[in-house]
């Protein structure tokens, strides 16, 4: 048995690769795909101008405990091999708030990896609360379990081309814990955290269940959280991540958007008939499980004039 299973082995095909003979995109392609799952640091910075800034990075780890170090890296983008406002940050200012993420804010943290300009404040973006740290500038992420207030010790280039990583060195001077995460002993309950982390592609890893998938932000800007309507926005079955999701398109469908999507559907068409409210959160329910972004906001905004707001052109 155990002969037939080393052969099986050799016989098995493998592709062999020299890193500088594929291009960075393809080779950053299989590193991502090859290591993990990889923990994110969703990281908040301050500009010097006192902009905040918060961004995702699954280039992350602890490594050391005494000194208390993180470390993580912004990598220089490829496409053009400009940096990003993280690192121009910790430049500047040298310190930032490591925040954990879990699986209740993943979709509000991937929002957040958009490039948005740097006078945008992607905490409003992603509908995100700022909570004032107190021994740093930066901000905290009041919804993130586990909050990292570091002093940025160095930060070390480790290549000028794009692909590059900086590796920023940061020092933990203090710990927001919640409490509801920790189990009687005092300790972080490692199914209550619900942490999720980075994989290749879309694919993360929810480290209590499994695997899912996370479709990447939009290469343009999505719209944001905060340009969900209030109407929408405050209704009851949706979590953070359902807002994250809608936050996450170029703008709202129009009129025309939502005559056509009746005309077009026997179902709603028969829901609007019957003003059945309960059952179009169903369905927006639904849509929303299987990523079905747009049906889902055509349903929401039906279900608002259903109960009363007119439309808007």
């Amino acid at each position: 048995m155990g002969h037939n299973l080393y052969t099986f082995v050799l016989m098995q095909k493998t592709i062999s690769l020299i890193p500088s003979e594929i291009t960075t995109g393809q080779l950053h392609s299989y590193l991502l795909g090859a290591v993990g799952p990889r923990p994110i640091a969703f990281a908040s910075t301050m500009d010097e101008k006192g902009i905040p800034n918060l961004s995702p990075f699954s280039f992350f780890n602890v490594f050391s405990a005494n000194p208390p170090i993180l470390i993580f890296s912004p990598a220089r983008r490829v496409r053009d091999n400009t940096t990003k406002h993280t690192l121009n940050n910790v430049l500047k200012i040298k310190e930032v708030v490591i925040n954990i993420v879990n699986f209740e804010l993943v979709q509000q943290m991937s929002l957040t990896s958009t490039e948005y300009d740097q006078n945008v404040n992607e905490f409003i973006k992603a509908g995100l609360t700022m909570l004032d740290s107190d021994l740093v500038k930066p901000f905290r992420v009041s919804e993130s379990p586990v909050q990292f207030e570091c002093k940025v010790t160095k930060v070390e280039a480790l290549g000028k081309e794009g692909g590059a990583g900086n590796l920023v060195f940061a020092e933990v001077v203090k710990i927001h814990i919640r409490e509801s995460i920790l189990d009687e002993n005092g300790s972080i309950d490692q199914f209550k955290i619900d942490q999720v982390a980075r994989m290749g592609g879309n694919w993360y890893s929810r480290a209590n269940k499994g695997m899912f998938e996370v479709p990447k932000p939009l290469s343009k800007l999505g719209m944001g959280v905060d340009n969900i309507p209030e109407e929408i926005r405050l209704i009851k079955m949706l979590t953070a991540n359902d807002l994250g999701l809608l936050g996450n398109v170029e703008r709202i469908p129009d009129n025309n958007d939502l005559d056509e999507f009746i005309a077009t559907n026997d179902q709603i068409r028969s829901i609007v008939k019957n003003k059945d409210t309960r059952e179009l959160h169903r369905i927006a329910r639904e849509y929303l499980d299987n990523n079905k972004i747009l049906s889902a906001w055509k349903v929401l905004l039906i279900n608002t004039e259903l109960n009363g707001n007119t439309r808007k052109n």
